[in-house]
């Protein structure tokens, strides 16, 4: 099936920005979404490399703030 993977993107790390733990200047949060677009995520610069064993992944400063302003743009309420 075809799908538009931006919004996948942006979908995913609005939810990742909603479980997120903050941390300094970035944060962490579980990975549990799929690896294809947690490894877009990567090379966007939104989260650090989702490979490895902790069953949680880095999210980067932009990627906090990049997460906080979509989460706001599709969830926030009215």
């Amino acid at each position: 099936m075809e799908y538009d993977k931006d919004k996948v993107d942006e979908m995913t790390l609005a939810l990742l920005y909603l479980v997120m733990s903050r941390e300094h200047e970035g944060g962490r949060a579980w990975k549990g979404f799929d690896w294809q677009t947690m490894g877009r995520l990567h090379r966007k610069g939104w989260i650090a490399d989702p490979k490895g064993k902790a069953p949680s992944v880095g999210v980067t400063a932009e990627g906090m703030k990049k997460g906080e302003e979509l989460f706001r743009k599709y969830f926030q309420g009215k």
